[in-house]
Parts: C-alpha cells; structure tokens; sequence
C-alpha cells in the first residue's frame, strides 16, 4: 500500500477579513499577524500524523514531548516561506489544501502547491477563488439563510419576525432600528470571533461611537444590525459540506465577553451551573432545527461555492416575556473555526470530565509567564494519556510568544 498524501493546514484566522479586502496581497495588522504566528499550529488538533501543518515558525523541540502526555503524535511542522519556495515540496503528492480559511490571499499564498493536489481537491469549487464566493462569507448571507429556516421551525421558540436583523447603509437606517429595538448589536458583514462589533445601549448614541458605525459602513459598504438580546447561552453546530451534500459534525458551546468578542469554548457540555430547563430547552429544538438547517443550506449558494466544514452560530435567549427561544442562524463560519477545534479536543479529555478551551493574551505578559503561573495553580493530572484535570498548554511557549492556547479541566 502506497503512502498516504498529506493534507496541508494553514492557520489564518483573518481570513474574513483578507475576503472583505478583496486583495491577493492583503496582510492584517501588525498584531493580527502576531496571533497568526504565535498560534500557527492550532490546526494540527485537525491533522492526521501524516500531515503538513505551515507556520510562520517552527515550534520548540520540547513541544511534540509536551503534547505526548496527551497521546499525541504530531504531524509534520514546515515554514510556509519554506513549503512554497522548496520545488521537492512542491512537486511532491498532496491531498487537499486546508487553510483556516480561504481567501483571495489565501489563494495567492497557496498557489505554488496546487499543481501538485489530487484531482479531487483541484476539481472542488475551493480550489480556485472566484469574486461570486464574496457573498457567502458576509452576515447578510446568513441573515439570508436565517429568513429561510425560521418558516420551517415551530414559531413559539424561535426569533420573533419583528426582531429579525437588517442591514443598514445610513446613519438614518440605524436610528430608525434604535427607535424600534432601543440597543442594538451593530457588526461588520466581514467579520471574525467578535471583532468588528459596535453595541448601541445608550442613547443619544456617543459621537464616538457614531464614528465607528459609519465607519463600517464606509469600509465594508453596509452594516449589519440586530436586536441586542438578553442572551442565555451561545453555541455553534458544526457541519461539513461536500458535493452539495451537508454532513452535522456535533455542537459546540462557546462563550463571550461583554463585547461579544469569543472567549473560549466550554468541553464535554455545558457547566455545572447552567441551568437544566435551558439546556432541555436547547436539545430538544436542536434535535428540529439540524435536519431543516441543512436542507436549507443544501439549497442555497453555500452548497455551489464551498466545501469543507463550517459552524452555525446559534443563540438562545430570553425573550421580553421571560420565555426562551432561539436565533437558529446568528452567523455562519464558512471556515474551520474554534468550535470544530473544541470538538477534537474534548477528546483528549479522560471520562466524565469537563473543561475550558482558552485562547490567551494580555498585554504586556508573555504565554510563558501565564504558564508558569497556570501550573502551579493547576497541576496537570494525566491518566491513560486522558487530561483529568489541570493546566494544558495547546501550543508552544517562551518568552516571545504573545498569544497561547490552552485547556484548563476539571477545576
């Protein structure tokens, strides 16, 4: 039997934003990019050992050991400047190619390593970038979607029609919804783990934050404009799409901030404290909601132009009357995303166990630093190769890493 082909990972997490940008040669900011290399080997929690994760930079010789108490077997790390220029690289057998998430520039950065793909990947719709492909990435596409799920869904648990979101190109648009909704949660069509989000709680609405409405506006062409609800719980079902044809993955369950910027994931269910009758709520309607959300998806422009996995952000909220429903279709990440990521890890957990998935930074302290400190509050504790409770660091750590990773079980 001959060798397997590898699959090729790419961490860009930006990629919403380089599909705004329309560029092939589009960078994000200096920070960005900084997360980007400081998180570069997530994707190998994705890859089978055979595979090729691309990075920015190599991790340190003691983090494959780190990953072992785990059972982990790593795939192989290659620098991206490296993997495009190296013609024996190059020409060698590939599978398919998985960057976080597709883009003109994702498109570009690739492009040496397609001639040598399998049929299967270069005949995909993915394996080329088409200008058509803009719109399925946008909010106002899942707000598309969103319309077309909720006729299909018992009307008494789900987003009432008078709080559906719109979109808005004026400063005019936006009062209007201000006077109906009275606080609104204002986000760039664009988009990615709650960056490019605006609340609107308190009016008259500060002039710094009209600045910042317009903005979007004027840089992504309109603004997307929801009802800011009295949220529940946050979760995304992930899916995979393939020959038109989607395939449920599981459900994963993510927290926020304030800002709704992503926090973390929660692993193997809800928290201790969440309350039952949401939690009953939820799966009972979500056992409803998955058949019908995939017909829907099969039928639209999501099923012509992409293939790979994706999530469906869904919220549960508490309505004016203190009863629970559901916006089944908040967001869609056309894209791998956290809460696949969620799913492979909750897998390296031992029975029975619950625990947080993180993403770490601060400013002015480094992932070492944090580390260090995590492990001496929480030692790991590993049996059988399954995390049962502690610090687990999901990605390499010295003083120059910003941004980190990590599991925290059992406490």
């Amino acid at each position: 039997m001959g060798k397997q082909a590898p699959d090729i990972f790419l961490f860009n997490p930006t990629c919403e934003y380089a599909v705004a940008n329309g560029h092939p040669s589009w960078q994000p900011n200096l920070l960005l990019q900084k997360m980007e290399e400081d998180l570069g080997t997530l994707p190998l929690f994705l890859a089978r050992p055979h595979d090729v994760v691309l990075v920015k930079k190599l991790p340190p010789p003691e983090f494959p050991e780190q990953l072992k108490k785990a059972g982990l077997i790593m795939p192989q790390f290659i620098k991206t400047e490296d993997a495009i220029k190296n013609k024996a690289f190059i020409d060698s057998p590939k599978s398919r190619l998985l960057p976080w998430g597709w883009s003109p520039a994702a498109h570009k950065l690739l492009s040496p390593l397609k001639s040598s793909c399998s049929a299967e990947f270069t005949s995909s719709p993915v394996a080329e970038w088409r200008s058509e492909y803009k719109q399925i990435y946008s909010k106002k596409f899942a707000l598309e979607i969103l319309k077309d799920v909720l006729p299909l869904l018992p009307g008494g648990a789900i987003l009432p029609p008078h709080l559906i979101p719109e979109t808005c190109t004026t400063r005019q648009e936006l009062e209007i919804l201000i006077n109906k909704w009275g606080k609104l949660m204002v986000k760039a069509p664009w988009s990615s783990s709650g960056r490019g989000l605006q609340r609107v709680t308190t009016t008259p609405v500060a002039p710094k934050v009209w600045e910042k409405l317009l903005g979007i506006i004027n840089e992504q062409g309109f603004a997307m404009a929801e009802p800011y609800l009295n949220k529940i719980l946050d979760m995304a079902l992930q899916f995979r799409i393939k020959n038109g044809k989607v395939t449920y993955l599981g459900i994963s369950r993510f927290f926020t901030d304030k800002k709704g910027q992503y926090q973390g994931n929660f692993l193997n269910g809800w928290p201790v404290s969440t309350e039952q009758q949401a939690t009953d709520f939820l799966e009972s309607f979500i056992e409803i909601l998955i058949p019908r959300l995939s017909m829907v998806v099969e039928g639209s422009l999501l099923a012509e132009y992409y293939e790979g996995v994706f999530g469906i952000d869904t919220l549960l909220f508490q309505d004016s009357q203190d009863l629970l429903r559901i916006n089944p279709c908040l967001e869609i990440n056309v894209r791998q995303n956290m809460g696949l990521l969620s799913l492979k890890l909750e897998k390296l957990l031992a029975p029975g166990k619950k625990a947080l998935f993180k993403i770490f930074f601060q400013k002015e302290k480094s992932f070492y630093s944090f580390q260090k400190e995590m492990e001496t509050r929480y030692p790991l504790v590993v049996s059988n190769n399954k995390i049962k409770s502690g610090f687990f660091p999901l990605t390499p750590t010295d003083e120059n890493y910003l941004f980190g990773a990590y599991i925290l079980a059992d406490i």
